[in-house]
């Protein structure tokens, strides 16, 4: 699948701009898929119109890493999400498609990274967290034009993004990655098997910050 909005560009101004960074289909397909499930047909047709990609209402990405969405087309999505339901709403249920994304995520990389293994489970919780913060790092670093580092501290695991496809060129007063807060929240409750974490976006892009940085307790939540 070709970028629906880079088909309009114009080659010397493109020389001009800056680089075109994309997702493959697959994680485009799943992304959509995630959307529907939390809006229902008619919702997800709603965004898609709004964000100007009517393509897509009718013929879904192909599940392959092909160069798919700009991270601009991207980012029209979830502000078509928040145009229609409130930033307040649009985040809540842009969230909850994060926490669906980890279960269409699993049947189409699980393959490729072993992250469904038993065996996985079985280790202590603080290995088995670091072991799928790694894991989703490398997804996106491998499939994607994200780029994400991991650093720790004594309370806290940091998830990275220097290269961020949920805010790339917006400019929000608050954090706006509500897609991956919530994909780390549902990878972390399934790792964990059944424990929910402290998990905050604290700084961003979009607000201005240099990264986006997400910040996850290493205890679990009484």
């Amino acid at each position: 699948m070709n970028s629906i909005l880079a088909k309009t560009y114009d080659p010397l101004v493109v020389a001009e701009a800056r680089p075109v960074y994309t997702l493959p289909n697959k994680m485009c397909r799943i992304l959509l898929l995630a959307l529907g499930e939390v809006m229902g047909k008619n919702g997800l047709n709603a965004v898609l119109n709004t964000a100007s990609l009517q393509p897509l209402i009718d013929d879904l990405p192909p599940s392959n890493f092909d160069a798919g969405l700009t991270f601009e087309e991207n980012v029209k999505i979830f502000e078509a999400v928040e145009g229609i339901y409130g930033v307040r709403g649009g985040r809540r249920l842009i969230r909850q498609a994060g926490r669906i994304c980890f279960k269409y995520g699993v049947q189409d990389f699980g393959f490729v990274i072993g992250i469904a293994d038993f065996f996985l489970r079985m280790l202590p919780i603080s290995f088995r967290m670091r072991i799928a913060l790694e894991v989703l790092a490398e997804i996106f670093n491998r499939y994607s034009d994200q780029q994400i580092t991991l650093a720790e501290n004594e309370e806290y695991y940091f998830f990275i993004l220097n290269r961020c496809c949920a805010c790339w060129g917006r400019h929000t007063r608050q954090s706006s990655c509500a897609i991956m807060v919530g994909l780390l929240d549902e990878t972390l409750y399934w790792i964990s098997r059944g424990r929910r974490f402290e998990i905050d976006e604290t700084s961003c892009i979009a607000k201005g910050d240099p990264v986006c940085k997400v910040s996850i307790s290493k205890e679990p939540l009484m």
